[in-house]
């Protein structure tokens, strides 16, 4: 089975190359997509030499920081053996062809079309932050910056029974998006204080200042962005102590301690996949391109602020 993937090949620079296809299912792939804020990073060769085996993907080639082949959004069909024509998803770089064993290809449910299955990794992310949080009905909870995974968040967060979530951006424009998803949205200057929960997704120190201000007494602020081997500075004076604020990291890789006994890798993507079978979430969707140009665009897909989920279309 012959295959070609992108690979990142220096600073900002990637081009398609031929990729090894191992033993296993034979899968064809139908869409990938850019996993925006960590495809970034690597792009910028930003991956701290401390994290570089923790964020060797399950299927990457090379080795960080340059030349490797990355990625995690993958839906394609089988092509061979029990599964032949199931379209599923796997955490596959971008790449035409590949084979992979059984165990690690998610079959999508009925009523998930495989152009919207691409956001199986940042479901499945979104629901494990929702987990660290700790949110439970009733709730006021913020989500500050409307990327993909933590409007996914806000998604999932607003189906809790009487949860007040709100969406905070700088974009405006994201008011839209929010009011698609069924979640409020405030710009930060009118972001309403006194959360039981804030979870911080922009990226940006800006809005995790911004979550430590508007966080409750005795509440939790979870960080879900990665800053790669960037330093950060946290506010960590003032009122932090004595409000009693709780600050926690959310990372995928890893389930929280009271989850890790019943739910294996599997069930938590199955439900993600589940999750996904809403047409609203096309919203996520920013634009599409095709396979074969995405050296000409990758680029500019990573440098757009307005880009959310940006598929490719094999």
């Amino acid at each position: 089975m012959s295959a070609e993937a992108l690979w990142f090949v220096g600073p900002g620079q990637v081009e398609i190359r031929p990729a090894l296809t191992s033993t296993g299912v034979p899968v064809t792939t139908l869409f990938s997509a850019i996993s925006r804020g960590t495809e970034r990073l690597v792009s910028e060769g930003s991956v701290p030499v401390s994290e570089y085996d923790r964020m060797t993907g399950p299927n990457m080639e090379g080795a960080f920081p340059f030349p490797v082949k990355y990625g995690y959004c993958n839906v394609g069909e089988v092509q061979d053996g029990p599964l032949a024509g199931q379209h599923v998803f796997s955490l596959f770089p971008h790449q035409t062809h590949f084979r992979l064993a059984q165990e690690n290809l998610n079959i999508l449910p009925d009523g998930l079309p495989a152009q919207r299955a691409v956001l199986g990794a940042n479901m499945e992310t979104a629901l494990n932050i929702l987990w660290d949080s700790g949110a439970g009905a009733g709730d006021r909870i913020a989500v500050i910056g409307a990327g993909v995974v933590g409007a996914l968040v806000g998604y999932l967060a607003a189906r809790m029974p009487g949860a007040e979530v709100v969406l905070i951006d700088i974009n405006p424009a994201r008011a839209k998006l929010a009011a698609t998803l069924g979640v409020g949205f405030a710009a930060p200057d009118t972001a309403q204080h006194d959360c039981d929960v804030v979870i911080h997704a922009s990226a940006n120190p800006a809005g995790l200042a911004l979550g430590l201000s508007i966080a409750g007494n005795n509440a939790t602020i979870v960080e879900a962005s990665w800053y790669g081997d960037k330093t950060i500075p946290v506010a960590l004076g003032g009122a932090f102590h004595s409000r009693r604020l709780r600050l926690i990291a959310s990372q995928v890789g890893h389930l929280p301690p009271d989850r890790l006994p019943r739910w294996s890798y599997a069930r938590r993507m199955a439900k993600a996949l589940d999750l996904l079978c809403d047409d609203r979430l096309d919203a996520l969707i920013s634009g599409e391109t095709a396979f074969a140009h995405l050296p000409d665009h990758y680029a500019d897909i990573l440098a757009d602020p307005d880009t959310l989920c940006h598929r490719i279309r094999y």
